[in-house]
């Protein structure tokens, strides 16, 4: 739960600045986080949305098609034809709902996995020694910050599939 804060005067010429800088660094991240994970993708046969979907069903386990739609904030349609492309290259199977056998789930196939293991494997190190250089507490802010931005561009991309 975001702890109360006082809020911060638009006018301040530092805040702004900071703020400005908080941007750029989030359009440069967004930026190498696509080239990276395009990089990925392409090593595997993939495009970037494709890869990204895999890293969701990775995450939550199975999804229907209309799950995928509303985490992905993609059409429907697009959504069938991405299970379509990602089932025929190997990366995914329909398998009946457990409950609904009405519902189909998309799930991974973790056997497609071995190739990236690696590559996923160094850029985390990577990471977990960079986080070494900040307390709990900030990592917690960052985890914060992140979440909420996340949150934010989801809305953004369902609005747009509008």
């Amino acid at each position: 739960m975001p702890k109360s804060r006082t809020p911060q005067e638009p006018s301040d010429p530092e805040r702004a600045d900071v703020v400005a800088r908080l941007s750029a660094a989030g359009r440069a991240n967004s930026a190498v986080t696509v080239m990276f994970h395009s990089a990925v993708a392409a090593r595997q046969g993939l495009n970037a949305t494709e890869s990204k979907t895999l890293d969701l069903l990775i995450r939550k386990g199975p999804l229907t098609a209309k799950d995928l739609a509303a985490e992905t904030g993609l059409a429907p349609a697009s959504v069938t034809g991405l299970v379509d492309r990602l089932e025929a290259k190997g990366f995914v199977r329909r398998v009946k709902h457990p409950t609904d056998k009405r519902r189909v789930l998309v799930e991974f196939r973790a056997e497609k996995m071995a190739g990236l293991t690696e590559v996923f494997a160094d850029w985390g190190r990577e990471v977990e020694e960079f986080c070494e250089e900040f307390t709990t507490a900030e990592l917690e802010t960052v985890i914060r910050f992140l979440d909420g931005v996340a949150d934010r561009q989801r809305r953004a991309a369902a609005r747009l599939a509008e």
